[in-house]
């Protein structure tokens, strides 16, 4: 007897069901409602959603309802407009630091790294008491160096900065600060800031000094766009006169603390405020 399929041996009773035809979606036509329903929340396809919308370029930061500028070269009239106008704003500046010898100074100098020039000048007096040259301070007790200039801050490297370089300057220059930048750098803990101050200030060489004020200074003033220190100072040194480079860091440095301050600078009062383009100034007063 011949063997039969599953379906042949179907009893009549189980007969299947008729079912409503598949409704199929032409295409580009959405498919209908109840032929959708039966896909339930489980399993539902994923519609495909709208291309997002192109992004745009954020628009750049305005200043007094305009673009912030971008640097240029500068123009050596407006160069000299900026520097006659600082000679006429601070006819007396000067060192802040308060100094006899140069030996004094570079000290001074090396304590005035993140420290107000009155704090170093309220420490300063009774240390060159205790060590009157450059042989008592190489000699120090360390822990009775580090005591005597603790309020500065930075206490330890500074002692460490004052005693090399002071043996130094015993062992090579016979005890006496040396008058050249490339001996003056050579010096264990002593940069080109600090050189340019001793020689500026304690033998009358010219020097351009870059600090916190001269950097931001001369940015917003589009002397120059750089922002390494030694970058800065050779930018500046061709713009400014060689006599003047000593006074002219001197007059920034007085400026950046009196008017034209890091956070807020009071443009609306200053005098060079023809002469800025105010690079990098978000706010001002």
């Amino acid at each position: 007897m011949p063997r039969r399929s599953p379906r042949a041996r179907r009893k009549p009773g189980g007969a299947k069901l008729p079912q409503a035809p598949r409704v199929r979606s032409a295409p580009g036509r959405a498919r209908p409602a109840a032929a959708r329903s039966k896909h339930g929340a489980k399993g539902a396809r994923t519609r495909v959603s709208a291309p997002a919308a192109k992004k745009t370029k954020p628009a750049r930061p305005r200043v007094g309802g305009r673009a912030t500028r971008r640097f240029v070269a500068p123009d050596p009239v407006r160069v000299r407009a900026v520097i006659e106008q600082l000679q006429e704003l601070y006819p007396d500046a000067r060192c802040a630091l308060d100094f006899r010898t140069p030996l004094e100074l570079l000290v001074a100098t090396i304590l005035s790294a993140q420290c107000t020039d009155e704090r170093v000048n309220k420490v300063t007096p009774a240390l060159f008491a205790t060590y009157p040259d450059a042989a008592a301070f190489a000699g120090a007790d360390p822990a009775a160096l580090e005591k005597a200039i603790h309020s500065t801050g930075f206490f330890r490297n500074k002692a460490k900065s004052i005693r090399e370089a002071s043996a130094d300057i015993v062992a090579k220059h016979g005890g006496q600060v040396p008058r050249t930048l490339e001996d003056l750098t050579a010096l264990r803990g002593v940069g080109r800031k600090t050189a340019n101050v001793v020689l500026g200030n304690a033998y009358g060489i010219p020097g351009v000094v870059v600090d916190t004020h001269v950097t931001r200074l001369s940015h917003r003033l589009g002397l120059t766009n750089e922002t390494d220190p030694v970058k800065i100072e050779f930018a500046l040194m061709p713009l400014v006169p060689r006599e003047l480079w000593t006074l002219f860091s001197h007059w920034l440095i007085l400026h950046g603390r009196a008017v034209c301050n890091a956070r807020k600078p009071l443009c609306s009062q200053c005098p060079l405020a023809p002469h800025c383009p105010k690079l990098g100034v978000t706010a001002s007063a």
